[in-house]
């Protein structure tokens, strides 16, 4: 996410660093580059235009000039604007209003939106333990009702049943006459989409957000077109009283336009983030640590916070537990901590959370991605229980039936066990100087997020 725009303002920035004056001169030519970086990350040119105002007059002002650390000031100027850009805080959902709270989804076809509202669901229900119930006034698009319909099953929420023949209004009224009934905290309404804005469109969820009056009317869009999709937002909003914005598919956007124009264009502000295909990855949007992130200074309370939630406690105070006494990590564990990772979005998702990970070199990162620890997962998987729980034992035969079995060579098997082996060390001498124990307990009693190295 954003590494493209990362890379390239992390190394504009870098100049300045541990300077210890600032002159006007470096920094007009430093804010020359950030301007150019953010114009190829495909953020606005309006945007770009005020940010680099905004720095250029904090950054020659007395703050910067007076400061012990100039460099260090001016990266936090640079900080706290894209902050500011956008919008300054998380804004969660207003779901304060009678029972139920209609939430409308609106957005072109294609960028997510049914899926976006299964994803929503499932934050509501399990993040804000609300009684949910979804229903799809889209009676345009083949498929979509019994699409919702699938995935409200699968994110354990009350769908209504609506069918292609009604009219979206009915639907809508319908559906909030059900949710009033059957006591729903929130009634979240999907609506059709076209492939661009056109007035039958607007004229149809126009008609639909009277009949229902919804109190958050969000707009879903794809984050990957960049500043077309806040060009598209505002086309929205001047139709429909937007309230708020849904970025998807933000993991595979390497530029980062589209959540630096957005808010700025609309003057709406974005309520969520989608990271993945599946019905947990929507983040609620905290601009402070998306421009830590973009600095390559990480987010590390977002990866807490997942590992608060997602993370097995009773598995990381067995293996605590387990260490305390002496007794050794073993294989067994080590896959345990792999399937734990995973739940956290994998070593990509990690890794863009850690600070500094994008100054790894590219060899390295290479040897630490998804692929490398499902090849592992794979080998631990082939083994026998005994095996993984004395690895010691694993001789040349049973080498080669494990690579068999997990479709590697025997290279690969030898070097999970040489690499498993050096764990073992560091995790002996940790617990040990009592080191183990300290990271721990910082993570609620269970351990670091992820692998244990």
């Amino acid at each position: 996410m954003f590494e493209g725009l990362t890379e390239r303002l992390t190394r504009s920035l870098q100049n300045l660093r541990g300077q210890g004056r600032i002159t006007e001169d470096n920094v007009k030519d430093t804010l020359r580059e950030v301007r150019m970086a953010l114009l190829e990350a495909d953020v606005a040119l309006p945007v770009v235009r005020e940010f680099v105002a905004r720095v250029k007059e904090r950054a020659v002002g007395q703050e910067v000039l007076k400061s012990l650390t100039p460099g260090q000031v001016f990266v936090k100027i640079v900080n706290d604007e894209l902050v500011h850009i956008m919008g300054d805080a998380n804004e969660g959902l207003n779901l304060n209003a009678q029972p139920p709270a209609v939430v409308l989804m609106a957005g072109l076809q294609g960028a997510g939106k049914t899926t976006t509202v299964a994803k929503l669901a499932r934050h509501l229900r399990e993040r804000e333990k609300k009684k949910v119930l979804v229903a799809s006034a889209d009676v345009h698009r083949p498929a979509a009702i019994d699409q919702l319909q699938t995935l409200a099953a699968e994110v354990g929420v009350d769908f209504f049943p609506s069918r292609p023949d009604q009219d979206p209004v009915e639907i809508g009224r319908a559906a909030v006459e059900h949710a009033r009934r059957h006591f729903h905290d929130v009634l979240l309404l999907d609506t059709a989409g076209r492939l661009h804005v056109d007035e039958a469109m607007m004229a149809e969820i126009r008609r639909l957000h009277e009949a229902v009056q919804p109190v958050e009317t969000l707009f879903v869009v794809d984050a990957m077109t960049g500043q077309d999709a806040a060009n598209t937002a505002r086309a929205f909003d001047e139709a429909l009283p937007l309230t708020g914005v849904i970025l998807t598919k933000v993991d595979g956007d390497a530029r980062g336009g589209a959540a630096l124009s957005i808010r700025h264009i609309t003057g709406k502000p974005i309520k969520f983030l989608g990271v993945g295909e599946k019905t947990d990855a929507l983040q609620p949007f905290h601009p402070e640590r998306i421009a830590s992130r973009i600095l390559g200074m990480g987010d590390v309370l977002s990866l807490v916070e997942e590992a608060q939630q997602k993370i097995d406690q009773q598995e990381a105070q067995k293996i605590a537990s387990k260490l305390k006494k002496g007794k050794g990590f073993d294989l067994e564990d080590f896959l345990g901590q792999i399937q734990q990772m995973k739940k956290l979005g994998g070593m990509a998702s990690l890794m863009d959370k850690l600070p500094g990970m994008h100054q790894l070199p590219d060899s390295v990162r290479e040897q630490v991605n998804d692929k490398q620890v499902a090849r592992l997962e794979a080998i631990i998987l082939s083994m026998t229980p005994e095996e993984r729980r004395r690895p010691e034992i694993i001789k040349g035969s049973r080498k080669r039936r494990i690579a068999n079995g997990s479709g590697t060579q025997i290279q690969d098997v030898n070097r999970l066990l040489k690499q498993f082996s050096q764990m073992q060390k560091m995790m002996k001498q940790m617990n040990r100087k009592g080191g183990l124990a300290k990271m721990m307990r910082k993570f609620g009693g269970g351990r670091m997020p992820g692998l244990p190295f």
